[in-house]
């Protein structure tokens, strides 16, 4: 993470960039006190493929401004379950049959919303 750059200024980077393609449901999950993995979940889903890869293109081109590149990105070949780590972040984006088959809000139900 870039030193100038708060967690928060990161999170809402994320938040923008996913409204800005008209994510639906927007979530953001607090899981550090749940789990070393990372610090935050963001879970959004898309409507179709498309705007599954335009979601995740568009968060991966918004934070590459702030000089944060994914350590790694999976599933953008098939586009139903788009995983970008960032590190302390982890980016989900699902299209809407595979986030409710996956509730990953209810795994983690642990960790806190976070508000925007």
């Amino acid at each position: 993470m870039k030193e100038n750059v708060s967690m928060e200024g990161y999170i809402k980077t994320i938040y923008k960039a996913l409204d800005d393609k008209k994510a639906e449901d927007i979530q953001i999950i607090d899981i550090h006190e749940v789990s070393y993995m990372a610090d935050y979940f963001i879970i959004a889903n898309g409507t179709n493929v498309n705007q599954v890869h335009a979601l995740c293109d568009n968060v991966s081109e918004e934070l590459a401004k702030l000089s944060l590149h994914a350590k790694q990105t999976e599933g953008y070949a098939t586009g139903n379950w788009i995983l970008m780590d960032y590190g302390d972040i982890i980016i989900h984006i699902f299209d809407k049959e595979s986030r409710s088959y996956y509730d990953l809000e209810r795994i983690w139900k642990d960790g806190k919303i976070v508000e925007i």
